[in-house]
């Protein structure tokens, strides 16, 4: 509900934006501190948050990254207008990558952002639409029971 709300954010990612890495999820790591919240559930925000923050800079044009804290969870949802995943049961397999050389020079691209997101999400949703972009839904239960 709208009067339950506590805190709500937005940010904007750009593809390819590599020294930016790790902004996003920072700022949202601090705030969920700053607000006073287990350290666990912000741990586990600042893990899934990062991890699709860099699947935007590495894969997409550009993003959009929700959050929304509320009593009982923290709301994180991530849209993209990049390529969109044409196989989502295979991108969720662990160390399945479609990174450049490039990307991995970097250090990026080992194939484990997408379930890292599923592991420490209390609730995960994905939706792709190849050509058009991808949405990551994660919720957090500040109690640390799934919502």
């Amino acid at each position: 509900m709208e009067e339950d709300l506590c805190y709500r954010q937005e940010y904007s990612l750009k593809g390819g934006e590599f020294a930016r890495a790790g902004e996003v999820s920072r700022r949202i790591k601090d705030l969920l501190k700053e607000l006073g919240l287990d350290v666990q559930v912000v741990r586990r925000a600042a893990i899934a948050s990062f991890e699709a923050e860099m699947n935007v800079i590495m894969y997409a044009f550009q993003g959009t990254v929700r959050l929304a804290v509320t009593p009982a969870d923290v709301t994180i949802i991530v849209d993209d207008h990049g390529p969109g995943i044409p196989d989502i049961e295979l991108a969720m397999t662990e160390g399945y990558s479609t990174a450049t050389r490039e990307m991995r020079e970097l250090g990026f691209g080992a194939g484990m952002g997408l379930p890292n997101i599923k592991r420490n999400a209390d609730v995960f949703r994905i939706v792709s639409e190849p050509g058009r972009g991808t949405r990551l839904e994660m919720t957090f239960a500040r109690d640390g029971r799934p919502s």
